[in-house]
């Protein structure tokens, strides 16, 4: 088990999102750090933890107004908290206002035009192809008329994605789409255009396998940790975050990515997706998340060391000791695995008995713990509620006039 000599500088989670918060929370609460949570929905699971030391309500619209109330936060905490941002939004948020918030808060120095660039598809792409590091067949359309000359070599099926995220999940419900043919990449970049979420990415869809690294970097770009992982599921099911995952170790993935951070001078908590390309064997980069990602406790070494935990211990200057990886421990979101096991028993690729099989090897779940019930107890109305803010943007859509921002 993780020792710490210190835990009593307090951790604040900006944005607390589902399972990831909650994650966090427990992982640092356990150890006897006091962990705060920040967010706009009182009903996030993290705020329901008994590792929970206090929750803020905080309305992320208004940047001057949420910088005023987040400093307020930190100012009545004392001891400059750590601050822990769990999105895209939330790290460049942060990034960009690192010179008010370093007054009251503690977290690592980094470029923010850099995570702006990692957050950004289509920019980190760029960044990947100078770096050597491989990448999926990619192009972004601007109008129509570039999608109708991808058309004239388009092998489908084909990955379309949001080149930054928060604009079309706010306008198209999620962030990634498998597209069958012609007419349905047409119907979804009009639908996308309508509503002034155009930055879309038309990708090749690679056969293969998803693995992930997450870890931590610290100021001189030394990776401090970092364990691999494969997903078994996800959620949604082609295009999701990891429901079913495994530790695996993947020396290729590992160099592969610190060589890619070092170059670009990284530090702080990363998450980084790829898939092994099943036709050449290469590892191709997908997502890199200059945060910390949802499924950080799936990739924790076996002394239960995690990127959580790491970032605590640099920043209060004690030593990261070096972690094993857990070759075959499994790690499972509970409602989302539920779904998409269903789903996929519905397109009849994935068997009962294989899905009883799949939970060899579980040691940790995403929302139940012994020790901490009520989350768990409260996700049916979490998941409710987020269904509710879902229709009602689906439905927005239906509404909405044409052309309309």
């Amino acid at each position: 088990m993780t020792s710490f000599g210190r835990t009593d500088k307090s951790v604040v989670v900006f944005r607390s999102g589902h399972h990831g918060g909650l994650g966090i929370v427990r992982s640092l609460g356990r150890l006897g750090v006091p962990v705060y949570c920040v967010d706009a929905d009182r009903w996030e699971p993290a705020f329901s933890s008994r590792y929970c030391r206090g929750r803020f309500l905080l309305n992320d619209e208004n940047s001057e107004e949420t910088l005023a109330q987040l400093l307020d936060i930190g100012r009545k905490l004392g001891g400059q908290p750590i601050l822990i941002p769990t999105t895209d939004r939330g790290a460049i948020w942060v990034a960009d206002r690192a010179d008010a918030l370093r007054e009251t808060f503690s977290f690592p120095v980094q470029d923010a035009a850099l995570v702006r660039s990692l957050s950004d598809k289509n920019r980190m792409q760029q960044l990947a192809c100078e770096n050597g590091i491989p990448t999926a067949l990619t192009t972004s359309p601007k109008c129509k008329e570039d999608v109708h000359r991808f058309l004239d070599t388009a092998i489908f099926p084909v990955m379309v994605k949001a080149a930054t995220d928060e604009r079309v999940r706010a306008n198209l419900g999620r962030t990634k789409f498998v597209v069958r043919d012609r007419h349905e990449l047409l119907e979804l970049y009009a639908k996308a255009e309508d509503h002034g979420a155009s930055d879309l990415m038309l990708q090749e869809l690679i056969p293969g396998e998803d693995w992930m690294f997450d870890g931590y970097f610290d100021q001189a770009s030394q990776c401090l940790f970092g364990v691999t992982g494969k997903k078994i599921r996800r959620f949604p099911v082609q295009t999701g975050v990891t429901s079913l995952g495994v530790c695996l170790r993947n020396d290729a993935v590992e160099k592969t990515t610190v060589a890619f951070m070092q170059s670009l001078g990284y530090s702080g908590i990363l998450d980084i997706g790829y898939r092994r390309d099943q036709r050449d064997g290469s590892y191709k980069v997908l997502d890199v998340n200059p945060r910390i990602g949802c499924t950080f406790r799936l990739l924790a070494g076996s002394d239960g060391m995690d990127a959580a935990r790491a970032l605590y211990l640099n920043l209060t200057g004690q030593p990261v000791a070096r972690s094993q990886v857990p070759e075959g421990r499994k790690w499972i979101v509970e409602d989302f695995d539920l779904v998409s096991s269903f789903r996929s028993w519905r397109a009849r690729t994935l068997t009962v008995g294989d899905w009883i099989r799949s939970f060899r090897g579980v040691q940790e779940a995403a929302c139940f713990a012994l020790d901490d019930p009520l989350p768990f107890l409260l996700m049916p109305l979490t998941d409710c509620c987020e269904l509710f803010r879902w229709t009602r943007r689906r439905d927005g859509l239906k509404t909405m006039p044409k052309h309309a921002a």
